[in-house]
């Protein structure tokens, strides 16, 4: 039985995400992926980026045409599934410094 991954919030995630990268895949140059960083450019975690855009499609009803609002939908997509157990080192680090 697997465990459901808890995430983040929204909100959290606007004060913690610095950018979310669209790179080549380490190991198969045919795929992409979306790699989201954190505001200090420290790799956070990664999404396939067929699989957002799959996701995309099927919560939004179609991938939007233009780039810029394809793109502003991949990364709220993203958003608001980064798992806690990627960012616990990170909110350690802000707990720390409150």
């Amino acid at each position: 039985m697997s465990e459901e991954v808890k995430c983040i919030s929204f909100e959290l995630a606007q004060k913690i995400v610095g950018a979310v990268m669209e790179e080549e895949h380490l190991h198969d140059s045919n795929r992409r992926v979306l790699t989201v960083y954190d505001i200090k450019d420290r790799e956070i975690c990664w999404y396939d980026a067929e699989d957002i855009m799959r996701e995309l499609a099927e919560t939004e009803g179609g991938i939007p045409k233009k780039e810029d609002e394809l793109k502003a939908k991949a990364v709220e997509h993203i958003m608001h599934q980064i798992p806690e157990w990627a960012v616990e080192d990170l909110l350690a680090e802000i707990e720390g410094k409150k």
